[in-house]
């Protein structure tokens, strides 16, 4: 298959979000500015595949089948199990929304998240969504320890870093202390604290929790210790190879 039609079969499946589930010829065509035979070429062709499902109404719905996927890839990643039962620990533990996030690419993509905070906003257990980069935890640990140019600048708070020196001194102190903070520079009103997660050697994934400022500044050292600690957890518990 040509490279173009595989990057027009992406962004048809890249279409089917929580906030649009389902999508019907017409619509995706308008949505994609592609031609409505070509979309439903590429619909039936998705289906056919297992991707997607049509329904009694003759609409389109990612399948079951891309769970299944799903599940092979976190089960084909030693640490990844172990990660998320620290994760849910140290959520519980802290009162907060815990998050483990790894590097796609360019992309800071939220792979699992433990809701231990009260306060976290009903969306907050949504997953496998990017974050910005610049403006996260996870982003600064991330790009850290990776070969990357900076990522775009997008402001969402007066605290938002948005100038390269900001950045690449932001860097160097994550690469120094081990560790990432942000007070409010992704939503107002929440600060997180992450490490990263290690496995042989290499940097997987960035491993943190999130609440609200007010909880958040007077309990910033013991949060730090709390996540170093699940981080520890999650590299010690990891299942040994089998021989």
């Amino acid at each position: 298959m040509e490279v173009r039609s595989l990057e027009k079969a992406a962004s048809i499946l890249r279409s089917f979000t929580a906030k649009a589930p389902e999508w019907g010829v017409r619509d995706l065509a308008a949505h994609l500015s592609l031609a409505r035979a070509t979309t439903h070429a590429y619909l039936s062709s998705l289906a056919a595949a297992g991707f997607l499902r049509r329904t009694s109404k003759g609409r389109y719905r990612l399948s079951w089948n891309l769970a299944e996927l799903g599940a092979e890839l976190t089960a084909s990643l030693p640490w990844f199990t172990p990660a998320r039962t620290a994760l849910a620990d140290l959520a519980l533990a802290t009162n907060s929304l815990g998050f483990l996030c790894v590097l796609e690419d360019a992309r800071v993509v939220c792979i699992n998240r433990a809701l231990g905070d009260p306060d976290a906003p009903p969306d907050a257990l949504q997953t496998d969504f990017v974050l910005p980069a610049n403006a996260t935890i996870a982003g600064k640990i991330l790009y850290a320890h990776a070969d990357l140019p900076p990522p775009t600048f997008v402001k969402f708070t007066p605290s938002t870093i948005t100038t390269l020196d900001e950045w690449q001194g932001e860097l160097a102190r994550v690469r120094q202390q081990g560790f990432a903070h942000a007070v409010e520079e992704w939503i107002s009103g929440y600060c997180a604290l992450g490490v990263p997660l290690v496995h042989d050697g290499d940097v997987v994934a960035a491993i943190g929790v999130q609440l609200p400022t007010s909880r958040f500044l007077s309990r910033e050292r013991s949060l730090l210790a709390r996540v170093r600690r699940a981080a520890e957890q999650a590299v010690r518990s990891r299942p040994r190879p089998t021989s």
